[in-house]
């Protein structure tokens, strides 16, 4: 998929969102029944039945995704974050153009890389004085991979950081797998 394609492709997806939300406004202003979702303390699924109140109000009958956080990596750095889909959108979406970004972490060391980072070790200096890194060489190859993946980008001459719209993603793509 080329650049215009992938721009076009987000257009539409926004376009998508957009509507969606200014569906769920209008119904919202028009009913006042619509009540914001309450926690009830004996429901274990708060947060999916809480989704599933939000995707039905916006007209989502094919119920949606969505991946949040709160996190305070143990640098000391704060991040929240949320981001949600309905189901048609992603089941539709190009799934092939996730590969490049999948790819990127698919390497031990990589990922060993961005755990480092997040935890205060921002430079390859650094980087290269921890043990079973590989080489100046192989850390910087690995670097770039993660950059041009959009998993780092330099801060500050030198220094590496994970772009703060993508913790939260990457911590929930690590619990999805597993770890």
């Amino acid at each position: 998929m080329d650049l215009e394609q992938r721009v076009a492709e987000l257009e539409r997806r926004l376009a998508e969102l957009e509507r969606a939300v200014g569906e769920a406004d209008a119904a919202r202003s028009a009913s006042s029944s619509v009540r914001p979702p309450q926690r009830d303390p004996g429901d274990a699924l708060w947060a999916l039945n809480g989704l599933k109140e939000q995707f039905a109000a916006l007209g989502a009958v094919n119920g949606g995704v969505l991946f949040t956080g709160a996190v305070r990596t143990r640098a000391g750095l704060r991040y929240e974050w949320q981001y949600g889909l309905p189901t048609d959108t992603v089941m539709d979406g190009d799934w092939a153009a996730a590969a490049e970004s999948f790819a990127a972490l698919g390497q031990p060391v990589r990922l060993r890389l961005l755990r480092e980072i997040l935890d205060g070790r921002c430079t390859a200096a650094e980087l290269t004085e921890l043990d079973g890194m590989g080489t100046t060489g192989q850390i910087y190859h690995h670097l770039r991979q993660l950059t041009a993946a959009g998993w780092l980008h330099t801060a500050v001459r030198g220094r590496y950081e994970v772009p703060a719209e993508r913790v939260v993603p990457l911590l929930v793509m690590l619990t999805a797998a597993g770890r």
